[in-house]
């Protein structure tokens, strides 16, 4: 008798994919400046950030980030700006196809 496979150490079987894991959701700009314009209004309270994601369903890193994000865009605290994000990938972008290194 033939001893069964009882898959991998981390107990998956090759063909069975893990369960539980959250498939990555995309919010709109529209939704991400409506979770910054709530944080900014409810600023003064503790828990501001985790209280406005909960009650729009998004993650509480996602609206901290983008409350952040929203802060260095609007010149409130220093860092790369989302314009300067989308010019550096941009010119990452063409370095890349004309074979350049960075």
């Amino acid at each position: 008798m033939e001893a069964p496979n009882l898959g991998s150490e981390d107990g998956v079987t090759p063909h069975e994919q893990p369960r539980n894991r959250p498939i990555p959701r995309r919010y709109t700009p529209d939704e991400k400046a409506q979770a910054v314009r709530l944080v900014r209004q409810l600023r003064a309270e503790l828990g501001t950030v985790k209280r406005v994601a909960g009650q729009l369903g998004y993650g509480v890193e996602s609206v901290r980030n983008w409350v952040h994000q929203a802060d260095i865009d609007e010149g409130r605290v220093g860092g790369t700006t989302t314009e300067q994000s989308e010019r550096i990938k941009k010119l990452e972008q063409e370095n890349s196809e004309l074979g350049l290194k960075g």
